[in-house]
């Protein structure tokens, strides 16, 4: 098709595209142009405001390596990865846990540790927390043999993969759901963070005067067959970035309790305060699928 001028762009793509066998990929490709098209007509985008966008992606591929994905944190930042998240969890068969962002730090072989073990693996200053988790079905029903991994930032705001004094796999653990349907595991208090702002996806936050944080949070991935796989996040409720994370993923239903100690703790070895978090899951049924991770 010969272009007469901009209008006939969009139609003349829309046309190519319209032969595809997969009629997914014809949906979703021609939603896109669609949109895409609309977006550069409604902002006038200049030419050289396309060549800085094109750089831009560029720059998030030459900044995703083993241990960082740029491309993930992008589509955190501008709340596509929660809104895809929600879209898909959220309306049709919604469970009364909401699921959460996976984010850029869940790595696919944590080491299986005991109920009531512990995910500090090396030497982790900060408060005590012991956590009782409790999965359910949707007709509050225990599910046992549920594969739960659990993952967390240091109180420095550190993955273990970011840290070079922390041991691998340091605040990880693999936890299977007893008859009762609990786990439980003793860890440190996490802390939040801020996010990396030495690539292009921090040049795009500090030029919009954005917070750059995301507040405390313990990451959970429950994979059980028969069930959909949860992936999802629990806040600490006293974090001061609760209202403005920079990737949009607190829920309500995602601010957990924890609950601070002055008494005997659990464990002989802990000095001070402490802290407890109960918090119930519940799986909805489903195919159980794990995601791709995001670094190895």
């Amino acid at each position: 098709m010969i272009i007469e001028n901009e209008a006939g762009v969009t139609p003349a793509v829309l046309a190519a595209m319209s032969s595809a066998d997969n009629p997914r990929l014809r949906q979703v490709m021609e939603a896109l142009v669609r949109h895409a098209h609309a977006f550069a007509r409604e902002v006038s985008l200049t030419e050289a405001e396309f060549e800085y966008g094109v750089d831009f992606l560029n720059r998030i591929g030459q900044a995703t390596n083993d241990s960082h994905n740029e491309a993930i944190l992008f589509s955190d930042a501008i709340g596509f990865s929660t809104l895809v998240c929600l879209l898909n969890n959220g309306r049709n068969g919604s469970t009364e846990t909401a699921a959460a962002l996976l984010g850029p730090f869940w790595r696919m072989n944590s080491p299986r540790t005991q109920n009531g073990g512990t995910l500090v693996r090396s030497s982790t200053p900060g408060s005590a927390l012991f956590a009782n988790c409790l999965f359910l079905d949707s007709d509050r029903r225990p599910i046992a043999g549920v594969e739960v991994d659990v993952w967390h930032s240091s109180p420095v705001g550190l993955y273990e993969n970011q840290d070079d004094t922390q041991a691998d796999m340091n605040l990880r653990g693999k936890f299977i759901t007893d008859s009762d349907g609990r786990i439980s595991f003793r860890s440190v208090k996490p802390a939040g963070y801020p996010v990396p702002v030495d690539g292009p996806v921090g040049d795009m936050i500090k030029a919009q005067n954005r917070p750059h944080h995301r507040p405390a949070h313990i990451h959970f991935l429950a994979f059980r067959q028969g069930f959909k796989t949860l992936v999802t996040q629990v806040f600490v409720d006293d974090d001061e970035y609760l209202e403005n994370d920079v990737v949009f993923g607190v829920t309500r239903a995602l601010v957990g309790d924890y609950r601070r100690h002055e008494e005997a703790a659990p464990a002989p070895d802990v000095r001070g305060p402490w802290y407890s978090l109960d918090y119930t899951f519940v799986m909805e049924r489903g195919d159980a699928k794990l995601p791709r991770p995001p670094i190895k």
